[in-house]
């Protein structure tokens, strides 16, 4: 079962189809001016950055060789704007003149004649595929394009850089058929074993990457690409668990950072079984804002749910593809339209269907979630973000922590708070890896003005994550704009209140009123 965190393959294209246009230039309200960082950058002869200065000159002179992009597994060609180059980086950032890896970039040049610099895009997961996202997403960034270098690229372990796979095809597959919400110690024994054998074929794929895929890794990764692309400040947009890199970012090189936009913002101040009570809270309050849409009572809408995955459980549904649809199949193709507004309707016809007795149509969104195509191959962004946050996550809860948190889990979501409680103990039971830290260090006073934008309906990383993202940069540092909306992530998502005050701070350098609300 995959963890639900913050921003997938499958979740981002659920908020493409969504309508994601290109940044509007429609006004907001409530706007303030403010001065922002300095509008130039430096060439590429600038200073170096504290974490260049001792790094050897086979790094920090690096030049990119930016060449045509080639088809992956997972996508085609991107078209001829696009163009990808190869970065290396020390695979243990303590030993900087030791064994690289490299890291797969993409980047499209800016349109206009005043440009910026680069801004460095990261889609969030952790373990998204910027090289395969970008060029998606830059008809949404349109408007910023024309300042700015599009810029993303594949963190270590993720994609083309370095990219693990823990398991084959035929064991995820079979892997679905463990229950995630165990019920007996035979079903728990199962559960954990299954846990084991996935941290075994992780380290056997990864092995020595195995411990250097932290967010803490990718944030330096990130100021050694700024120094080569020859950008004196960082100008960055992280998007989901993007966010929370930004902000690891930010603490390692307050003095680097220039225009720094978090959308759809993890909260910092949590830790591993925080963040599953916050996503429990925010995928009930995205299911109760559906169940109202659709005119139901959300108590008994969820009850009603509750009740079709509870006999599920007991006899998994049939589908058209003669594949079985489990209790946590059906609950993954919950979560995902979720992440839309534009998926509520496609969730009504699978619920509807589901209480039929034909488990095909939420079958159809768990493999799109679980980026199953037609042919039976499963990507590896839930790998990739296994590796990334169970290395980070210091907090490992044993099963029998686990169980006693269990009714605190259902009180704040009867539909999702089994799955995400129990996942607690699963996610990284028996890791061959120790976590790093609690809860990431984001406090970074002195930077410049960072721009936190938080949704009221965000199912994934709910909406106070925003201020206390805030609170933790410190003081003059995060200023937050609250839109109120449905979905995971603003920009780009309908708001032209909330496209134009990003655009304004991203291409104009002005900074919006702390707690402007764009409705």
């Amino acid at each position: 079962m995959s963890r639900f965190l913050r921003w997938t393959a499958a979740a981002a294209a659920a908020l493409l189809v969504a309508g994601c246009g290109g940044g509007s230039s429609g006004g907001g309200h409530d706007e303030g001016k403010g001065t922002g960082p300095a509008e130039k950058n430096g060439p590429a002869s600038a200073p170096a950055s504290p974490s260049t200065v001792d790094l050897p000159s086979s790094l920090t002179s690096q030049k990119l060789d930016w060449h045509g992009c080639k088809a992956t597994g997972d996508s085609a060609a991107p078209g001829d704007d696009w163009r990808c180059a190869t970065l290396k980086v020390p695979l243990d950032w303590s030993k900087p003149g030791g064994t690289t890896i490299d890291l797969a970039l993409i980047r499209a040049r800016a349109t206009g004649s005043d440009r910026i610099g680069s801004l460095l895009f990261n889609f969030g997961g952790p373990g998204g595929s910027g090289v395969s996202m970008m060029p998606y997403y830059g008809a949404t960034v349109s408007k910023l394009r024309e300042r700015y270098d599009l810029v993303s690229w594949d963190p270590r372990g993720v994609g083309a850089s370095e990219g693990v796979r823990c398991r084959g095809d035929r064991d995820v597959e079979a892997a679905e058929a463990v229950d995630a919400t165990p019920d007996t110690p035979a079903e728990e024994k199962a559960y954990l074993r299954d846990a084991t054998d996935f941290g075994k074929g992780c380290q056997k794929a990864a092995g020595k990457l195995l411990a250097h895929v932290s967010t803490t890794d990718t944030a330096r990764d990130m100021d050694l690409m700024r120094h080569v692309l020859g950008d004196r400040t960082m100008h960055y947009f992280g998007i989901s668990y993007g966010t929370e890199l930004g902000g690891v970012y930010a603490h390692l090189f307050p003095k680097r950072v220039g225009r720094l936009i978090l959308d759809a913002v993890v909260d910092p101040t949590a830790d591993a079984v925080g963040h599953a009570e916050n996503q429990a809270r925010g995928f009930q309050r995205a299911l109760d804002d559906y169940l109202k849409s659709t005119g139901q009572d959300p108590k008994q809408g969820s009850r009603k749910i509750v009740d079709l995955l509870r006999r599920i459980d007991a006899t998994p549904l049939p589908t058209s593809s003669g594949r079985k649809l489990t209790q946590t199949l059906a609950v993954t193709g919950i979560i995902l339209p979720l992440y839309s507004e534009a998926g509520w309707p496609r969730l009504t016809s699978a619920l509807n269907s589901a209480e039929k007795g034909d488990g095909s149509p939420l079958l159809a969104l768990a493999d799109d979630y679980n980026e199953r195509d037609a042919s039976g191959h499963y990507g590896t962004t839930s790998h990739a973000q296994r590796v990334i946050s169970c290395l980070d996550d210091k907090q490992r809860p044993t099963p029998a922590q686990t169980k006693r948190l269990l009714p605190e889990f259902e009180r704040i979501s009867p539909v999702f708070g089994d799955f995400l409680g129990w996942d607690t103990a699963g996610w990284c039971h028996d890791w061959p890896v120790p976590g790093q830290f609690d809860t990431p260090e984001a406090g970074a006073p002195g930077a410049a003005p960072i721009l936190l934008v938080g949704n009221t309906g965000d199912p994934a990383t709910p909406y106070e994550g925003a201020r206390r993202m805030a609170d933790e940069l410190g003081k003059g540092v995060g200023v937050e704009l609250t839109w109120k909306g449905e979905g995971h992530g603003a920009y780009g998502n309908g708001s032209a209140c909330v496209d134009s005050t990003v655009n304004a701070y991203l291409l104009q350098g002005t900074v919006p009123r702390d707690g402007k609300v764009c409705s």
